[in-house]
């Protein structure tokens, strides 16, 4: 009798530092992402100003491009640029263009994740132009600030690319992207197809893509 009262005394104990376990995890997995609007707004406003000042001359601020001039003020009406790299293409691709790209995206950074958490690349491990296969994505097809982004690339660029959630994904959430965030893009533009989105196999070769 006394060696059953243990063993459930045993199996009590273990059940209440499970229940705690698992209390701890979630509490962790839900402060990640709390607040996560006003902190989303806060960053990309911080990361706005850094660029209006432009201390180093690398960064731009530009407006979306579905936008008249006359109308959006607000520092969320534009996207936020920090030239990693400047390339040397006289031209840029237009809306219904198909680019050939690298990309890798974020949401802001966090505790768990300084650099910002990872929700979609091109690329896996390092940055490497030698070992990296482009993939090619149409301004037409993609959120307004990526599209903002790819029409005002040259061939060769690199830009961090910052994009509030007014011109990403917005109040909605996807599978992989919470509502109300902020996408950080590295992109790398490789070459573009000026004909548009669909590209016949038979002209997927150098020559019809725009390379320089």
């Amino acid at each position: 009798m006394k060696k059953d009262k243990l063993f459930y005394l045993l199996l009590l104990m273990m059940t209440l530092v499970g229940v705690s376990s698992c209390s701890e995890t979630d509490d962790s997995s839900d402060t990640e992402y709390a607040n996560w609007q006003e902190r989303n707004e806060t960053y990309f406003t911080n990361i706005y100003n850094i660029a209006k000042t432009n201390s180093d001359g690398t960064w731009k601020i530009i407006h979306n491009w579905s936008y008249n001039d006359s109308v959006g003020k607000k520092p969320t009406d534009n996207i936020v640029v920090k030239v990693v790299k400047a390339g040397t293409g006289s031209g840029c691709p237009m809306y219904n263009d198909s680019v050939r790209i690298h990309y890798r995206g974020r949401y802001m950074p966090t505790d768990s994740f300084p650099s910002g958490r990872i929700f979609d690349s091109s690329w896996a491990n390092d940055y490497n132009l030698q070992t990296m296969t482009p993939t090619v994505v149409s301004p037409s097809k993609v959120v307004d600030g990526f599209a903002t982004a790819l029409q005002n690339m040259h061939i060769g660029d690199r830009w961090l690319v910052y994009i509030p959630y007014d011109l990403g994904y917005g109040t909605s959430s996807t599978t992989s992207i919470p509502a109300y965030s902020t996408l950080v893009f590295d992109i790398t533009v490789v070459s573009y197809y000026r004909a548009g989105s669909d590209i016949p196999a038979s002209k997927v070769k150098k020559g019809y893509w725009v390379e320089e």
